[in-house]
C-alpha cells in the first residue's frame, strides 16, 4: 500500500513543519516536552535573520518557566474579553471582529475543501488557523498555497507577529519575531516561485 501523499521535498516539509509550530505555539502555551526540545534546537548560523530569530527562541525556551509562559500565553493572546495582541484577520484588516476577511476566507477555505472543526470555538481567521491550513496545503502539495497565502496571511500576519514581538515576555517577543521572519521568508519564496511558473498558452 502506498502513502496518498506526494513526497515532500525536504525544504517544503521544513515549511509545513514551522507552519505547524507556529500554529501550535499561538494556540497553547508550550508543555515540558516541546519547551525542551526547542530549548535544544542547534540553529545553523547563516547570517539570515531566520536564523537569529530561530537562536532567539531557543535561548528564551532555555530560561523559559512553564507557569509564567501559561499565565503569559493568556495574557498575551486571549484574555478575558482579548489580549494584548489580537491575532484575528478581520481584527487586523478590517479593525473589527468578525468583519469581511473571515467571510472572504470562509468562502476560500469552503472551495478548498476545508471545514471548521467542531473542537474549537475561535474563527477561522485566527492566525493559527492560518498557518495550520497552510502547513496541510504544503504537506498535500496543494498549488493553491500561494493564492492561500497571499490573500489572507501576507496583507496581516507580519504586523501580528510584530506586535507579538515587542511583548514584555520573553518568550513570545522571540516567537513573534521568528514569525514576522518566517512570514517574510514565505513572501520572498512564493513571489520567486511565481516568477518561475511556466505560463500556459492557449491558441484560439
Amino acid at each position: 500500500m502506498t502513502d496518498s501523499l506526494p513526497t515532500l521535498k525536504e525544504a517544503d516539509a521544513l515549511r509545513a513543519d514551522i507552519y505547524q509550530l507556529l500554529a501550535t505555539l499561538l494556540r497553547q502555551p508550550p508543555d515540558a516536552e516541546l519547551l525542551s526540545w526547542l530549548a535544544d534546537l542547534d540553529i545553523e548560523q547563516d547570517g539570515s535573520r531566520l536564523a537569529e530569530c530561530w537562536h532567539a527562541l531557543a535561548g528564551t525556551a532555555q530560561k523559559a518557566d512553564i507557569d509564567q509562559l501559561q499565565r503569559a500565553h493568556f495574557r498575551l493572546l486571549v484574555g478575558v474579553i482579548q489580549g494584548e495582541v489580537v491575532p484575528y484577520a478581520s481584527w487586523y484588516r478590517n479593525g473589527e471582529l468578525m468583519e469581511a476577511a473571515l467571510v472572504a476566507l470562509r468562502r476560500d477555505l469552503r472551495v478548498l475543501g476545508f471545514e471548521r472543526s467542531e473542537h474549537t470555538q475561535d474563527p477561522e481567521d485566527h492566525l493559527a488557523a492560518l498557518c495550520e491550513v497552510m502547513a496541510m496545503l504544503i504537506e498535500s502539495d496543494n498549488p493553491e498555497q500561494a493564492f492561500f497565502f497571499q490573500q489572507h496571511l501576507a496583507p496581516w500576519s507580519v504586523n501580528c507577529f510584530d506586535d507579538l514581538g515587542q511583548v514584555e515576555t520573553a518568550f513570545y517577543a522571540a516567537l513573534g519575531q521568528l514569525g514576522s521572519a518566517f512570514m517574510e521568508s514565505e513572501q520572498a519564496r512564493l513571489i520567486s516561485d511565481a516568477s518561475h511558473t511556466p505560463v500556459r498558452i492557449v491558441e484560439l
